[in-house]
């Protein structure tokens, strides 16, 4: 019998489920011999369309006994035409091959639109903005509670699978409140938590891929401002002015401020 969660793990492949049903399904996987051979099955296969294909050409013969069965073809309609004309036959309406090429140029120009334009959505910032929404619900935001940088920043060694840079700038306005652990890109991400007025932003970081970093942007009110450092990709997400985002930025890029290296 299959396994129960095959449409589950084909959803997880296709990157369809938030980063907790994503965890579940890693667990499964690891315990399931049948659901890890069907992703293996399934990465195969992508990897088999992704590879570059190569056109042949119709072959002469082939070629040649098309051409001859279509002219055969004419040849068999041209004299019922030719009886239709003398039955009184009468051409279609202008307007008729006109639309017919317009819902032909209609269903062109959709083809190269779904093909030329790149996805709307990106499950990078989908799953950034989903998770900087999930620590806004009571006991979501902090796993670890401690303005103490020398706190916070080993709490992340049991916890995460990165280290990042942990500081506080109460003088500039970002109190340090904490940490926690987040699950997204199939990896443990380290997020630390700032204070800015009545602004929350969360802080993530997690090991780079190779994947282009993203712009900066916004996705539903919220702000995503990325950066990289050495082998940690990072991003400060908030509903907080940007100015005010990108002054945090800009503070933790520095590796002098508040001694944030320490």
């Amino acid at each position: 019998m299959r396994c129960a969660e095959s449409l589950r793990v084909q959803a997880y492949f296709d990157g369809e489920l938030d980063a907790l049903s994503a965890a579940d399904v890693e667990r499964h996987r690891d315990a399931c011999d049948e659901c890890r051979a069907l992703l293996e099955d399934l990465e195969q296969v992508r990897s088999a369309l992704r590879q570059d294909l190569t056109y042949a050409s119709t072959p002469p013969a082939l070629r040649a006994r098309i051409m001859r069965t279509l002219d055969q073809e004419g040849a068999v309609q041209g004299p019922r035409l030719n009886s239709e004309r003398r039955a009184g036959w009468r051409p279609r309406p202008f307007w008729t091959g006109a639309l017919s090429g317009i819902a032909g140029t209609a269903i062109a120009a959709s083809i190269a639109f779904l093909l030329l334009v790149p996805p709307l959505t990106n499950p990078l910032l989908d799953d950034l903005v989903n998770a900087h929404v999930r620590s806004l619900m009571p006991d979501h935001l902090i796993d670890v509670v401690s303005t103490d940088k020398h706190t916070v920043k080993p709490w992340f060694a049991g916890h995460s699978d990165v280290s990042p840079v942990v500081a506080d700038f109460p003088a500039q306005g970002y109190r340090l409140i904490g940490g926690r652990a987040d699950y997204f890109d199939h990896q443990r991400a380290a997020v630390v938590v700032y204070q800015h007025g009545s602004h929350v932003i969360n802080v993530f970081s997690w090991a780079a891929t190779k994947a282009d970093l993203p712009g900066d942007t916004t996705r539903n009110g919220y702000h995503l401002a990325f950066w990289k450092s050495g082998n940690l990709v990072y991003c400060a997400v908030s509903d907080t002015a940007w100015d005010e985002l990108l002054g945090l930025v800009r503070l933790l890029q520095d590796p002098a401020a508040n001694d944030i290296r320490g």
